[in-house]
C-alpha cells in the first residue's frame, strides 16, 4: 500500500488514530500533518509536515511527494468553538473536505476517511435509539457542516466512485490529550478534576444524556471501517456508531467510587442548548451488520481504564 496522510493529527482524535495507524502499518508509512508546527513533538515515530488544510496546493504537494494513497481528513473546528466564528468554521470544515474529495475524484487518493458527528442531528430527530436515516436539523454550524459533508461524501461516491468512508462519532473520551472544544468535553475534563482533588464545574445539566465512546473503541471502529471490503460498505454518507450513553450525574457517581470526596457543581452554559438538540442514544445496527462493529467499553470499564492510566 501507499502512504497514509492524516490531517489534524495533533488533535484529540488525531493523536491517537495516527499512533494506531503507525502501529498497524509501520511509522514509515505515516505522514502526520497539522497547522500547529509544535504538534511535531508528538510524532517522533513518523513523518510530520505542517499543513493548513485550506492550502490545497500544499496538500497536493505532500500527496505527490510521499505518494499518498489514503487520507484521514480529521482537521475541523468543533461544535462549541465553532459557534464563536461560524463563517470561518463553515469555510474550514467544508472547503477542506471538498479539496480532499476532489483529489479522490482526480485519482490522486485511493481511499478517504472523514469523520462526521452526532451533531448532524437536531431537535426534531428521534432522541432514543436514533436511527441511521431520520430527520437531521442541526443547530450548530459544526453540525450543519457535518451534514453537508455527509451529502458531499455520498455524492462523490455515487457520481465519481470515490471510496470515501465515514462515522458519526458520539462524544469521544480519551486521556492521552486535551479535548478540542466540543460539547461533550466535560466527560474528558471531569477525570482530571477528580484526580487533582478539584471541584468540577460542569457546563451541562446533571441529567443531560448523550451518546459517548471511549477513544480505543473510536479507533477500533475507524480501523474496522477502513479495512472492510468495499462491497460491504452500504452507507457512503456516514455510519451511526454507538457504545454507551450516560449523563454527567452518572459519570460523577462512577468517579465517587474512587474519589468519595469529589465535588461537582452544575452551571449549564450555551453548550447545554447544543447538547439538548442531540440524541440520548444511537441505533448503529447498520454498522454492526455491514462490517461487524462491536464496542468493548461500557462506562465502568472505561472509567477504570482511564484512572488506571492517569494515576499510574
Amino acid at each position: 500500500m501507499g502512504k497514509i496522510l492524516i490531517t489534524g493529527a495533533g488533535g484529540q482524535l488525531g493523536s491517537e488514530l495516527t499512533a494506531a495507524l503507525a502501529d498497524k502499518f509501520g511509522g514509515a508509512t505515516i505522514i502526520a500533518t497539522d497547522i500547529n508546527e509544535n504538534a511535531k513533538d508528538k510524532f517522533d515515530y513518523c513523518t510530520f509536515e505542517v499543513l493548513d488544510v485550506l492550502d490545497n496546493n500544499r496538500l497536493v504537494e505532500l500527496i505527490d511527494k510521499y505518494e499518498v494513497s489514503e487520507v484521514y481528513h480529521l482537521a475541523a473546528i468543533l461544535s462549541a468553538v465553532g459557534e464563536k466564528n461560524p463563517l470561518f468554521t463553515w469555510k474550514l470544515n467544508m472547503d477542506s473536505l471538498l479539496n480532499v474529495l476532489e483529489l479522490g475524484k482526480a485519482g490522486k487518493i485511493e481511499k478517504i476517511y472523514w469523520p462526521s458527528s452526532i451533531a448532524v442531528f437536531g431537535k426534531n430527530t428521534p432522541a432514543d435509539n436514533t436511527p441511521q436515516d431520520c430527520v437531521m436539523d442541526p443547530t450548530t454550524v459544526y453540525g450543519i457542516s457535518k451534514l453537508a459533508g455527509e451529502r458531499w461524501c455520498a455524492y462523490y461516491f455515487e457520481k465519481y466512485g470515490v471510496d470515501v468512508r465515514s462515522l458519526r462519532y458520539p462524544g469521544l473520551i480519551g486521556y492521552k490529550s486535551a479535548a478540542g472544544g466540543g460539547t461533550t468535553d466535560y466527560a474528558v475534563d471531569i477525570f482530571r478534576a477528580a484526580i487533582e482533588g478539584e471541584e468540577f464545574e460542569c457546563f451541562l445539566a446533571e441529567d443531560m444524556y448523550l451518546p459517548m465512546m471511549y477513544m480505543p473503541d473510536a479507533i477500533k471502529a475507524t480501523l474496522d471501517l477502513m479495512q472492510a471490503p468495499k462491497e460491504d460498505i452500504s452507507i457512503r454518507s456516514s455510519y451511526n456508531v454507538s457504545a454507551v450513553s450516560f449523563s454527567p450525574k452518572e459519570i460523577y457517581s462512577e468517579l465517587l467510587k474512587y474519589y468519595p470526596d469529589f465535588k461537582i457543581k452544575y452551571n449549564p452554559d450555551f453548550r447545554q442548548e447544543i447538547a439538548a438538540s442531540w440524541p440520548d442514544s444511537i441505533d448503529d445496527t447498520r454498522a454492526r451488520l455491514d462490517w461487524d462493529w462491536q464496542h468493548n467499553y461500557d462506562m465502568s470499564k472505561m472509567a477504570k481504564d482511564i484512572l488506571d492510566h492517569l494515576t499510574n
